[in-house]
């Protein structure tokens, strides 16, 4: 087909071979659970057995991947029900996230752990028992700057080996890891780190993105400043290696760090003990600081990687991800099944040579990179070497069927395309590929194992083949622990379980098929999705709102399946102030210095008032609505309204 053709959604494009389904990990999986009296033949017949004996199931996950720690004898689940109630897991359990991570330094330590490229020219490999080595080290030297159980280490790092040595090193000691990538403007990372009053910072002086230097040595001092928990401020020379710490406050050079003659140890820590702090952004306050445990990573990486991504040991995994996105968390879980993972830093100006050139096998970027591919007319598979990959996974957004069918035809018939749908919120995939299926067109082939995902109708009943939010009715060991600062968890209800009580809403919309396959049509709420990275829109607001001419604003994304869209900024000028091509310009230079370059907006339209409710909340999801078509009065309620009569002012024209 042309790039300009429309692919039917549905439309059959892969069927699993013999060999595959015999050689799968999940087939392994399923014919251990029948020594056991598990007898599920079909994969739907292992996903109700999953999502129903919900104790049984991930109880056998534990036992399956020989998980190290200590299991104990206490229940799967005790408590509540869900997290909110209190819910515990594996009560009486630990381990540790970094010794799963590096068992294979003592199993196969000459096997290659990390691939790394950058577009600079960077080029290193680490086997398991020079990463273990490294690990090691590091963790000595953050244990003499006085890191311990339960202390947060901040890294402002890109996406190389320094910071999965950084991560693994603080994991070990049972602290907890918290990540920004260096694109991130100052008052983004700080609006981050400052709720989590970290005790060391790890950051580079600069980064090289699409052929360009950019220091951030001014940034990290700006970022220092703003942390007075700071013991330490570990400064790597990324960018220069002649660029020194003594201009920070407690700057420590990262050649300092490691303390060489130290054995490698691991701190047993409880399963629900705090493993990192993510973040996702909503439309008001700061950024959700959301915290995973050690042993809900664990578990569900292991299942999901293992028999979703069909990854183990003489993979080769990549993903197309930076310090700040969760994929980052889950292509370093690629060593939890024993994978090697390649690593990248820089802009994805030719990721299918770099897959190529690092003979992986199971190759993940967003969705908007296929489709970008598919509108150049690039044909990967003819004109690379790219024999060794088996898999792909898209993410971030929904895939289009034009994006699955150009993936056969460009790069290759016998791989499995797995579009993947999930969140940071969980650290992976509610619903995804497996090899046990067959594969059609914008169809995403499952729900995952263990992910009770329902579609509820606006009555909160369970809907199949019409689209409907995105709910999970049974908990997954991966969800949050916890919000930080949170302690009533009032915030972690209020995000999840406010809209169906007892039920997590995730804020997707999402179409199950009879035979449980599944179609994402995009965001239920009005969070920002630009390049497959979620950004709230809350960042946004307090950095245009600074300006002394503006006296309120809205932004709306306009992406939808298959578009990435606009990014359009209304703006409210204060009086006297004027649109003009200076405040245009240094609205959109603020806006990529303090957030990053991807919340410089498309449009800027200047607006008599912004549409707000009469508690005062803006009407960012009805005014997308309007924009995407949808005529006024069925967008909202003007009875709701404090100032109905500005809608008028944002429709699909402008």
């Amino acid at each position: 087909m042309s790039k300009d053709e429309l692919t039917p959604e549905g439309a059959p494009l892969w069927e699993p071979s013999e060999e595959v389904v015999a050689n799968a990990k999940v087939t392994h999986y399923l014919h251990w659970l029948w020594d056991r009296g598990i007898l599920a033949e079909t994969y739907d017949e292992l996903w109700r057995w999953s999502v129903t004996e919900v104790d049984a199931f991930w109880d056998s996950i534990w036992d399956y991947f020989k998980v190290v720690g200590h299991r104990g004898d206490g229940p799967v689940r005790s408590e509540g029900r869900m997290p909110v109630d209190g819910l515990r897991w594996f009560d009486g359990a630990t381990l540790n996230y970094a010794a799963n991570a590096l068992r294979r330094a003592d199993e196969t330590p000459d096997e290659t752990a990390v691939v790394f490229r950058s577009e600079a020219g960077g080029h290193r490999i680490l086997s398991y028992r020079e990463l273990a080595l490294h690990v090691a080290e590091v963790r000595a030297g953050l244990a003499e700057l006085g890191v311990g159980k339960g202390d947060r280490v901040a890294a402002y790092l890109p996406n190389i080996p320094e910071a999965l040595v950084c991560f693994l090193a603080t994991a070990s000691l049972g602290a907890i890891w918290s990540s920004c990538s260096p694109d991130f403007g100052s008052s983004s990372v700080i609006d981050r780190f400052a709720q989590i009053e970290p005790k060391v910072l790890i950051a580079v002086d600069g980064y090289a993105y699409n052929g360009k230097h950019f220091s951030r040595l001014d940034t990290v001092r700006e970022i220092e400043a703003s942390l007075p928990t700071l013991a330490a401020t570990v400064l790597i020379p990324y960018l220069d290696p002649a660029s020194s710490a003594a201009d920070l406050r407690v700057g420590v050079p990262y050649s300092d760090l490691p303390r060489e003659g130290h054995p490698l140890a691991f701190e047993d820590v409880p399963f629900d003990h705090p493993l990192w702090v993510v973040y996702s952004s909503g439309t008001t306050g700061l950024p959700k600081p959301i915290v995973h445990g050690h042993g809900g990573v664990v578990l569900e990486h292991l299942k999901a990687l293992s028999f979703h991504q069909d990854l183990g040991h003489g993979d080769v995994f990549f993903w197309y991800t930076t310090t700040g996105w969760m994929m980052w968390n889950y292509l370093i879980g690629g060593l939890l099944v024993g994978s090697t993972v390649v690593m990248y830093d820089g802009a994805p100006t030719d990721l299918w040579k770099l897959a190529a050139d690092t003979n992986v096998t199971y190759f993940g970027v967003g969705a908007p990179y296929i489709m970008a591919s598919l509108k150049a007319g690039e044909q990967p598979g003819k004109t690379l070497d790219l024999s060794s990959l088996r898999g792909m996974g898209s993410t971030g957004s929904p895939l289009p069927p034009e994006g699955f069918t150009w993936v056969y035809e460009a790069i290759g018939k016998d791989l499995l395309l797995g579009s993947f749908s999930g969140g940071t919120d969980i650290c992976t995939g509610f619903v995804g590929p497996s090899v046990l299926l067959p594969l059609r067109a914008g169809v995403i082939q499952c729900r995952g194992l263990g992910a009770k995902v329902e579609a509820y109708g606006d009555d909160g009943k369970p809907v199949v083949n019409e689209v409907g939010e995105l709910v999970l009715t049974e908990p997954m060991p991966s969800m949050p622990v916890f919000f930080w600062n949170d302690p009533h968890m009032t915030r972690y209800r209020e995000s999840y379980f406010d809209t169906f009580p007892g039920v997590w809403r995730h804020g997707d919309w999402i179409k199950i098929l009879e035979d449980g396959g599944s179609v994402i049509y995009g965001r239920s709420d009005s969070t920002l999705n630009r390049g497959g990275i979620r950004m709230g829109t809350s960042d946004f607001y307090r950095v245009v709102e600074a300006f002394d001419e503006i006296a309120d604003s809205l932004v709306i994304d306009t992406g939808r399946l298959g578009q990435e869209g606009r990014l359009i900024l209304y703006i409210q000028l204060a009086e006297n102030a004027a649109l003009t091509d200076d405040l245009t310009t240094r609205l959109k230079s603020k806006l990529r210095s303090a957030l990053s370059p991807r919340h410089v907006p498309d449009e800027i339209h200047e607006v008599p008032g912004i549409p707000r409710t009469l508690s005062g909340k803006k009407l960012e999801v009805p005014v997308r609505k309007i924009l995407l078509g949808t005529p006024i009065d069925q967008a909202a309620n003007p009875d709701s309204l404090a100032n109905p009569e500005v809608l008028r002012h944002y429709t699909p024209e402008i």
